[in-house]
């Protein structure tokens, strides 16, 4: 069965691509990448000849039509995503038409935005005793959101919140959080994050809004809103000498 590699090439930096997505990319015969999204430092990873194709014009129908073609011509085909392909990435309505062609797909994951901005944080979003879950999310914006994923819902829990595609309704996001979250809850703002133009600030969650608009971020922007984000000193248990566990005995 003929087969296509869907890869995800990270938030931007070429070298946070896992070693997995540099292989296909070496291996490449044809390439149809998210042009918008992609550092064209990536695309250098795939051969010469490759044949690249930009998809950020092109429809569903019209990416999936190059792909299905490509593959059945006998083209080793690459398809690469922007981030982690299995988030906000079309992911399945591709691979449902793929698989229809009877085409078999490989999908290789990629270090996600909201991972990237906390490493260069050097930011844990778990921690003991004060937040434990990571929610992934964004404002309902034109596709709406399920009836009960509603940001007040998500907001209750008091997680680290990670949002994408949000930046164009920040003003509403930010008023609907402050109901939930401490006024001055650290939010983390990071755009085209890893790339050479990064941009990265932490501000409290009332200036999320006037932050975003001063620095005109539109896009390639994703949050986190977070009380990990505050300066704090405590401790897991896995590494503390008064703890057992299967590899150790307490003290």
């Amino acid at each position: 069965m003929p087969i296509i590699s869907i890869i995800g090439a990270g938030p931007g930096a070429p070298d946070l691509i896992t070693i997995r997505a540099a292989e296909r990319l070496k291996k490449a015969e044809v390439l149809v990448w998210a042009d918008s999204l992609v550092s064209e430092e990536i695309i250098q990873l795939a051969p010469k000849d490759c044949e690249c194709i930009a998809s950020s014009s092109l429809t569903l129908e019209e990416i999936l039509k190059i792909i299905i073609t490509k593959v059945q011509e006998g083209k080793n085909v690459v398809r690469l995503h922007d981030g982690d392909p299995c988030l906000y990435g079309a992911l399945s309505e591709q691979i449902t038409a793929l698989n229809k062609a009877e085409i078999e797909v490989e999908v290789v994951p990629g270090v996600s935005a909201y991972q990237a901005t906390a490493a260069s944080l050097n930011a844990e979003l778990t921690i003991p005793g004060l937040v434990q879950t990571i929610i992934i999310s964004r404002a309902p914006g034109r596709t709406g959101k399920p009836i009960n994923e509603k940001l007040e819902d998500l907001a209750k829990i008091g997680a680290s919140l990670c949002l994408y595609l949000s930046a164009r309704h920040v003003e509403e996001v930010e008023k609907t959080l402050l109901d939930y979250y401490p006024v001055d809850t650290p939010v983390a703002i990071g755009y085209r994050v890893s790339w050479k133009d990064e941009w990265i600030a932490v501000v409290p969650l009332n200036k999320m809004a006037t932050t975003t608009r001063e620095k005109r971020l539109i896009r390639t922007t994703v949050y986190i809103v977070s009380p990990a984000l505050k300066p704090h000193e405590l401790r897991s248990k896995l590494y503390n000498s008064t703890h057992k566990h299967m590899f150790r005995s307490s003290n």
